[in-house]
């Protein structure tokens, strides 16, 4: 024969045995006890016609029928779903009947040319049918293609050995029209690995059995113990060939499909999407019922507020517009902020048109709910260009809050860098917006607006930006000069040009002008951590000694962390300093209380975390700067999880000290400015000027200011897949925060003595969902993690002497975590099985040691105190 596909015999009815099955479980476990489901039936086909002017051209037509639909596990008669009901019960007699209309495939060198079915069949039945059919195409040589079939457009490749052929289809390569989306940062994300292989054994030139298994695997990048799979096989076996109808005269294709049933209709063979309706779920309104008293704002750091934000958000991405708007307009205002974190988190068209509806920027009442949606929208998983179109509209318009004003441009800045990082970063909106910035920028006058364009950048990370920041660093004075050079600090070094160095080099050296202690050190940093060249670490290790006291003391502290902690440029400082020996003891036996410390908070297998704690202090012992920072890494991702930087300047005059050289015109200020999630957020401030310093003072009740609260969606994963043999199947997986962090600083004229506290609560819980969704039957599984947890930063300054006593401590709370995984089977009827496997424990607290110097001084502190220490003042 010339045929280069399979080929039938005329007058022969070949009778197979078909089953597909389905399989949900966790990614390590055995098939035994998955959830899931089989469907098997009789499938007859037989040759309608073959082309007389080309052997290689066939119509067959194949036939399902005696459906049965059971467990793919064998369960007790207790826990089977399909225990005592009929097929038709199950399927429903229509469907039943659409099922069992047989198809006719085309079939021209083995591939499937033309799917012919009827039409108004149910997508789910039609779907199936496709399966059946796409096993039908094979080819009898080696090779790879690009091919259609119910996955859709993909990469095949067919190995041939004798009567075996295996097909192997690359199912990442697929074109479909692809449902979902993925979290903006790769270790917030979720990964997935996918196969497809099918193997025909051949008989007489025709199929003697198919075996096809598909898997999907999902896992959680943080944490990669926490994932699933799905496996879907599909089994064909050649049963008997009996004798069979004879064969339908014609020339065309076309013209014996006409003659054998005019209702045939050509159909593309890719799967058409289906959806099942949810015929019992509660309405938007009547769902937020059953959450609202976990969403409290007092209750705002347990997991079970948490839960319950993921959960609305589920609801609120399937409700419409005019639902959403009914729930927040009932609302009172203390839910209405935790309201406005899930309707914006959702980030569908219909619950951004129904946010922006509700909120007026012109009106200064509801500022804390127009903040509440801004930092949603920074923190937003995968936002769109629209979005970003939405705040640069409401950026032009009139906005009552000037804080509220200030808020929106960062926030445009942090959407730009989401959007540049997909990709979009020539997308005429994201365009637009960096344009109105950098412009706004160049033309500022006030300080409050370039602080606040700075800011922006500072998100935006533009690479266009940097010798605007260079020059602002360079030339301006005090918190201007200091916010431009930690814009540049979060850039990648591979941005950071020759030119940026000689800036921070002039900066720290003081080549053009005094800079202060703050933008000084900034610039180090930079320099070293921007693979330094061996003249610049010399010439920064020679200035240690000449530098004003406290000063040296933060920069050997500096240089000392980078070499117990291995920073890429510890190689260059150890090389420098062994040519530096002879004249090092004076040089770095310097006295004085800052410092700089790194360390690790958790070391996994997937993903590691670490801490920084910095602090720079004035030569009379009151804080400038303190900084804590929170780095999250795996193998290819970082994310700067948090940074809480409290400021304080011009402060010397409340215990009559005299201020250090170059500062003594700073007026007193003391805030606080926080990045969170890789997104910079609006600065606050405690009190600006002597005469609010005062009054604070003695007013000083001590409470912290409260600088995040609120619920934030850090995973988002969202994927429809069409499985091979027919049905749909979706893995979600949806990570939610809730966290209150505030800060405070305090003083005592009476003790000399200052405290700065910082405290960050926080519950995680991560939900996800992964299910095969056959119309009459849906089996899946759930996953659940929750932890709550504080880690709690204080530190205590007594400036009664030279120098004067830092303690400080971190400490994190023991914190209860729990996970769960339930394995599902349910009818639509609402029979249901379930099995639920959980876990509990208690990861034990944790006093970080940080640095030997800082142990033995807060024993000196703590010895120090006397017991009858009354009141502050």
């Amino acid at each position: 024969g010339h045929t280069t596909g399979p080929s039938l015999n005329n007058d022969k009815l070949y009778k197979f045995a078909y089953s597909a099955e389905v399989y949900v479980d966790r990614v390590k476990a055995s098939l035994q006890k998955s959830a899931g489901y089989r469907i098997s039936s009789g499938v007859d086909v037989n040759l309608l016609w073959r082309n007389p002017e080309n052997d290689d051209d066939q119509l067959i037509k194949i036939t399902i029928k005696d459906v049965q639909v059971e467990n793919v596990n064998e369960r007790p008669a207790a826990k089977n779903i399909f225990k005592g009901k009929s097929t038709e019960k199950i399927i429903g007699k229509e469907y039943l009947e659409a099922l069992q209309r047989p198809i006719v495939l085309e079939l021209v060198r083995g591939k499937v040319k033309t799917f012919y079915s009827y039409q108004n069949e149910p997508g789910f039945t039609q779907n199936i049918k496709r399966g059946l059919a796409s096993l039908f195409q094979l080819q009898l040589h080696s090779g790879s293609s690009r091919e259609v079939d119910i996955s859709g457009k993909c990469n095949t490749t067919y190995h041939v050995r004798q009567d075996q052929v295996t097909k192997i289809k690359d199912l990442d390569s697929c074109e479909t029209a692809k449902q979902g989306f993925t979290s903006h940062n790769p270790i917030l994300d979720v990964g997935k690995k996918v196969t497809s292989a099918t193997i025909y054994v051949l008989e007489d030139s025709f199929i003697k059995s198919i075996k096809a298994e598909e898997n999907y695997v999902f896992l959680l990048n943080f944490r990669r113990k926490t994932g699933a799979k799905i496996v879907s096989k599909q089994r064909l076996e050649l049963k008997s060939v009996q004798a069979g109808p004879g064969l339908i005269a014609g020339k065309q294709a076309a013209g014996v499909i006409k003659t054998l049933d005019s209702s045939y209709v050509a159909m593309p063979l890719e799967a058409e999407p289906v959806k099942s309706e949810c015929k019992k779920c509660p309405s938007l309104s009547q769902h937020w019922q059953t959450i609202r008293e976990h969403m409290h704002p007092e209750k705002l750091s347990k997991a079970e507020a948490a839960k319950s934000f993921l959960s609305f958000i589920k609801s609120i991405r399937k409700a419409t517009k005019e639902e959403i708007l009914q729930v927040i307009k009932s609302e009172n205002k203390e839910l209405l902020p935790q309201v406005v974190d899930a309707v914006t988190s959702a980030q569908t068209p219909e619950s951004l048109e129904a946010i922006l509806e509700f909120l007026d920027f012109k009106d200064v009442s509801t500022s804390i709910l127009q903040e509440r949606f801004l930092y949603a929208c920074g923190f937003a998983s995968h936002p769109s260009e629209t979005l970003l179109k939405s705040l640069t509209d409401k950026f032009k318009g009139d906005i009552a809050n000037e804080e509220i004003r200030e808020t929106l441009v960062i926030v445009m800045g942090a959407l730009i860098r989401k959007l540049c990082d997909k990709g979009g970063c020539k997308l005429p909106f994201v365009v637009e917006a960096k344009r109105l910035i950098l412009n706004r920028l160049e033309k500022a006058k006030k300080d409050d607006n370039v602080r606040m364009y700075l800011l922006a950048l500072k998100n935006a990370l533009l690479p266009e930006a940097i010798p605007l920041l260079l020059k602002y660093a360079e030339s301006e004075e005090g918190p201007i000069s200091s916010l431009a050079a930690t814009a540049l600090q979060r850039y990648d070094p591979s941005f950071l040009t020759k030119e940026v160095k000689e800036t921070m080099n002039r900066i720290y050296h003081q080549n053009r002008k005094v800079h202060e202690k703050t933008v000084r050190t900034t610039a180090a940093a930079i320099i070293l951590n921007s693979n330094p060249s061996y003249m610049e670490v010399k010439n920064i290790l020679l200035s240690i000694g000449e530098l004003p006291m406290e000063m040296n003391k933060y920069m050997l502290s500096m240089i000392q962390d980078i070499l117990h902690f291995e920073m890429p440029s510890s190689k260059t400082v150890r090389k420098v300093l062994k040519d530096m020996h002879a004249h090092n003891y004076d040089r770095f036996s310097k006295m004085g209380s800052s410092s700089a410390y790194s360390g690790y908070i958790t070391r996994g297998p997937d993903v590691s975390s670490t801490y920084s704690l910095d602090i720079l202090y004035s030569g009379s012992g009151i804080l400038r700067r303190s900084n804590m920072n929170i780095h999250i890494f795996d193998r290819n991702a970082e994310l700067h999880a948090s940074q809480v930087v409290i400021e304080a300047q011009g402060l010397e005059s409340i215990i009559a000290a005299t201020p250090d050289e170059g500062e003594e015109n700073l007026d007193s200020f003391a805030g606080m400015s926080a990045i969170l999630f890789d997104v910079q957020l609006r600065p606050v401030t405690f009190f600006q000027g002597y005469g609010d310093l005062m009054s604070k003072m003695l007013s000083a009740t001590g409470d912290p200011m409260n600088v995040v609260k609120g619920l934030i969606l850090l995973t988002d994963y969202s994927q429809e897949i069409q499985l091979q043999s027919g049905p749909m199947a979706s893995a979600e997986f949806l990570g939610g925060l809730a966290i209150d962090i505030s800060g405070g600083m305090e003083f005592s004229l009476w003790y000399r003595e200052s405290k700065t506290n910082v405290k960050n609560r926080v519950a995680v819980f991560l939900s996800g969902n992964t299910e095969v969704d056959s119309f009459f039957v849906k089996s899946g599984m759930e996953t659940n993690l929750e932890v709550e947890t504080a880690l709690d930063f204080i530190s205590t300054v007594q400036f009664s002497q030279y120098p004067f006593l830092v303690c400080m401590q971190m400490d994190r709370i023991e914190s209860p975590f729990r996970s769960s995984v339930t394995k599902y089977e349910s009818l639509p009827s609402g029979r249901r099985y379930t099995a639920r496997k959980g876990k509990a424990e208690m990861l034990a607290g944790n006093e970080y040691p940080l640095h030997q110097e800082n142990s033995n001084m807060c024993r000196k502190v703590f010895g120090a105190k006397s017991d009858s220490a009354g009141s502050w003042f």
